[in-house]
């Protein structure tokens, strides 16, 4: 006790007193007896922690800048229960305790997270239709002129797409003059097969099998749910508006990932189920595409790039076929080179390569 000894500057003048402290109510007051001198009164609460090392210890008050009290030594176990303890990660942190502390971060970053990933899925189905029909079609537009039309495959198309949706579940499929092996769905129901991807399958049948998953992504509205965890809620409250480009473009980057790839080939599955036609093919698709890298079977790739290539997915699809059932084609032979040549023999299509997007 002898030890202790109080200093203090009044944040007015340079003068260092020798001080005394006396308890008042909520706080105290400094007295130095020598020069009769007395301090304005301070609250307990109004003091900061200044410094501490060792033995010597430093305090500031919150509204008067330069006012310092200071001490060396063990301060008497009265006045120690009222100083502030010096702040080691900072005040909430000091207050719960380090660990405890991580352990609240931990599970605020773990909701973060999960939200982020799960939340677009809830918000989604509940974005009205009408706004993403708007959104699609402001994507869509007229595609740069690239979407094919001959009396004969705008036919086969609609042959094939009412056997695969009979029930109309997608607004539009079209078909883009466009000689990537791709496919995409975007926003309201709108479903584009690239011709590409037309040329590369062997069949109808593979056609069939790459647009029921397309219409998976439709019925599950997955496309508006990726947009959601891509760009935010931006895209949504503010509609394609002028951005409809940069929109696209995130749409044919989207991944939708395996939960929802796996839930489309679930319902490609089903509706060529439904519309009797074999699962076989696809399942060739698959392997035909996920065979060399090279060539042809490279550029192939392009409809996988954004699906997960997995042997398991052409497995299910060939365990989809039912030993001694009838099938019948997508389409027959007429159909399938109308909807083959559809894009070649339009004479108003836009080329691929006259006007970029």
């Amino acid at each position: 006790m002898s030890d202790f000894r109080l200093w203090h500057y009044d944040g007015v003048t340079a003068v260092r007193r020798s001080v005394e402290l006396r308890r008042t109510g909520e706080g105290f007051a400094l007295e130095e007896p020598e020069s009769g001198w007395t301090g304005t009164p301070v609250d307990w609460r109004d003091l900061t922690v200044v410094s501490m090392e060792g033995e010597h210890s430093a305090y500031g008050h919150r509204a008067i800048p330069g006012w310092r009290m200071g001490f060396s030594g063990q301060a008497p176990q009265d006045i120690a229960a009222h100083l502030p303890k010096a702040e080691r990660y900072g005040r909430w942190i000091d207050r719960f305790g380090f660990w405890r502390a991580a352990g609240v971060f931990m599970l605020v970053a773990g909701l973060v997270v999960w939200g982020a990933l799960e939340a677009p899925g809830v918000i989604a189905p509940l974005v009205p239709r009408g706004w993403e029909n708007r959104m699609g079609d402001a994507m869509v537009g007229d595609f740069g002129g690239r979407f094919c039309h001959t009396p004969a495959g705008d036919a086969a198309l609609r042959a094939l797409a009412g056997q695969i949706d009979p029930r109309h579940e997608a607004r539009e499929i079209a078909l883009a003059n466009i000689p990537m092996v791709n496919a995409v769905t975007l926003p309201g129901g709108r479903i584009i097969l690239f011709d590409g991807l037309v040329q590369q399958a062997k069949s109808s049948d593979e056609v069939a099998g790459v647009l029921g998953h397309e219409l998976g992504h439709v019925r599950h509205r997955d496309t508006m749910t990726g947009l959601i965890r891509q760009l935010g809620l931006s895209v949504v409250l503010g509609g394609a508006g002028g951005n409809a480009g940069g929109y696209l473009n995130g749409v044919l980057s989207l991944s939708y990932g395996r939960g929802a790839e796996s839930a489309a080939d679930g319902v490609a599955i089903d509706q060529m189920r439904e519309a009797k036609i074999s699962p076989a093919a696809t399942a060739a698709f698959f392997e035909r595409l996920g065979g060399k890298e090279e060539g042809a079977e490279a550029r192939a790739m392009s409809w996988l790039s954004s699906h997960p290539l997995s042997a398991e997915r052409r497995r299910r699809f060939a365990a989809a076929v039912t030993p001694g059932a009838t099938y019948r084609p997508a389409l027959d032979p007429a159909q399938w080179q109308a909807l083959r040549t559809a894009c070649a023999t339009d004479p108003k299509v836009a080329k691929f390569w006259d006007n970029p997007f």
